[in-house]
């Protein structure tokens, strides 16, 4: 376990170098963040209560995802891309031969990664972005926490589906373009441009029950208070067993890719 904390606090020094890059991409969510408002409020201006949400939990939502992009790795964790270029170049042969568990390896360097993300490009956004629009905020420390909760289980379902994303590459040797299928994928079924709650019929039940809704969806619920008592534990529960099922799947791929290892290139 020491190991992996060192992983853990290695990931998050590593992001906290790049201070321009974080003032930048701060700024970048900020700006979004503004245009995307304004647009929702015309669309909630024209529709009160759309998705069963007030203007204000509309607004919140926007700056949520704003905050939540890099941390629960809406548009991709980074990482994959590294292991897919590791795969490439032949220097996975290097992380087998490590003696510490290749995807626990991963998971620890992401984690460090996410808090860092959540500190740096997370916090701040939301700062200004109530500043200017006084939005929803919670109502109590539990609800806070249980964000939070939820906010640590989105990352792990990221990261299990970006792992999965990653592990492509044993195989197809070039993984870009299921990080491309991925990114698209994520980007809508998170609930990144509109809320789920919005989507109609059987697309937005489907939308719902898919993984990328415990990465935004399913947080911002938990914020606005729509997930209380049982229906919280259930939040909870959607997201730990995606998790679970992820993980499984990426450990099963793992092992498969372990077996026969395909190296271009190194």
């Amino acid at each position: 376990m020491r190991l992996y904390a060192t992983v853990a606090a290695g990931g998050f020094r590593r992001h906290a170098t790049y201070r321009v890059a974080t003032v930048a991409g701060v700024f970048t969510n900020s700006v979004f963040g503004l245009v995307i408002s304004y647009t929702y409020l015309a669309l909630w201006d024209e529709r009160p209560h759309l998705g069963g949400y007030s203007a204000d939990d509309a607004l919140a939502y926007v700056w949520l995802g704003q905050a939540l992009l890099t941390v629960c790795g809406l548009m991709g964790g980074g990482f994959e891309d590294e292991i897919i270029e590791r795969v490439r170049t032949g220097d996975i042969a290097v992380d087998l031969y490590r003696p510490a568990d290749l995807q626990t390896w991963w998971f620890s360097a992401n984690a460090g990664r996410c808090a860092f993300q959540f500190l740096g490009r997370g916090v701040v956004p939301m700062v200004i972005g109530w500043c200017v629009f006084r939005f929803t905020l919670p109502p109590d420390l539990g609800t806070w926490l249980a964000f939070l909760v939820a906010v640590a289980l989105g990352t792990v379902v990221s990261f299990a589906i970006w792992y999965l994303v990653a592990m492509s590459a044993f195989w197809l040797l070039d993984g870009q373009g299921v990080v491309q299928v991925a990114w698209l994928t994520g980007l809508f079924f998170s609930g990144m441009l509109l809320p789920l709650n919005v989507f109609p019929g059987t697309l937005g039940e489907i939308a719902r029950a898919l993984p990328w809704a415990a990465l935004l969806q399913v947080p911002a619920d938990v914020y606005l208070g729509e997930h209380r008592g049982w229906g919280l534990a259930g939040a909870y529960a959607f997201q730990g067993c995606w998790a679970l099922a992820l993980l499984g799947a990426g450990r099963a791929a793992q092992t498969a890719a372990t077996r026969k290892v395909v190296v271009q290139g190194g």
